[in-house]
């Protein structure tokens, strides 16, 4: 076999659709069958040996360019974004950035992927929102949010990692409405269950939840904000990053624009949806200079 992990490839059947990096590889019987985990992708996928083919560079560095490219025309749209908030506020005549200390809102972020943690802290820190990043498999988020939220009492939560519709069901169907047709949504909706468990209001606690082709309506009606994927499409390992630094920098007392924010994320309003929710944002006063953001 010429494949090993961390190999990039992509899957002949697909038409090499999606850059995926070799996650693992496991023997059956004569043959392997190679676990995939997208490079830019929140998903997590398995194929035999034979449908699998090693990227050229050319093709790896089109992808790079491609989502590098919706990267930066939604990052200067949500830049503009926090920017006008800001200046908004500072027409208030009592208003002095001598006087103030900033607090965009905290976030509590669980991963199941420790490679996109990395990038989605990185994130968060360009944009002196305070993060904090844990690294937790899926199946192990609702066994951990809720002592993660006693602890650090965040105004965010985000619970991502990977999923996907499974190509091969336990009930032999492609029935998007059952959970157990999900590789990851039933951790995403009980880890939010447990977090309304410490917070109900979606106000005092936002919670972003979910991957690729998620099962969106089951997790929203366990007590999301915003979740993925209403069209069940694969979503950018930054969408709820996207999400979660419009609502950090909202103001408190304003609602954060639903369609412009879901519309700005990398795939948009149908790898993305989620309801009205206020922001995060708060001024305060004085400005001891030791203030933390």
């Amino acid at each position: 076999m010429d494949l090993k992990i961390g190999d990039i490839v992509g899957r002949k059947s697909y038409g090499c659709d999606v850059v995926f990096k070799v996650h693992d590889i496991l023997r059956q019987g004569n043959s392997f069958i190679i676990v995939l985990k997208g490079v830019n992708l929140r998903i997590l996928a398995d194929a035999p040996e034979n449908d699998i083919i090693k990227l050229p560079q050319s093709k790896i560095n089109e992808a790079d360019s491609y989502f590098l490219k919706r990267l930066d025309k939604v990052n200067t749209k949500t830049r503009k974004f926090c920017v006008r908030a800001e200046e908004k506020l500072g027409r208030a005549f009592y208003r002095s950035e001598e006087k103030i200390f900033k607090r965009p809102g905290r976030i509590l972020h669980l991963d199941g992927d420790s490679a996109y943690l990395e990038m989605c802290m990185k994130s968060y820190k360009e944009y002196h929102i305070e993060a904090i990043g844990r690294a937790v498999p899926e199946a192990d988020q609702p066994k951990r949010v809720a002592e993660l939220l006693e602890q650090y009492n965040p105004d965010i939560l985000v619970l991502t990692g990977h999923d996907a519709i499974l190509k091969h069901t336990p009930d032999g169907s492609r029935n998007t409405n059952s959970v157990a047709n999900y590789r990851n949504s039933k951790y995403f909706i009980d880890a939010v269950k447990e977090a309304r468990k410490h917070e109900q209001s979606l106000d005092d606690l936002v919670i972003f939840a979910g991957a690729c082709q998620s099962y969106f309506e089951g997790i929203m009606a366990a007590g999301a904000n915003f979740a993925s994927s209403p069209d069940r499409i694969l979503i950018h390992a930054l969408d709820p990053v996207i999400i979660c630094k419009v609502i950090a920098f909202t103001p408190i007392d304003q609602v954060a624009p639903l369609e412009q924010l879901l519309s700005n994320t990398i795939t948009g309003i149908k790898g993305i949806g989620g309801i009205q929710t206020r922001g995060k944002y708060r001024d305060g006063m004085p400005n001891t200079h030791n203030s933390r953001l």
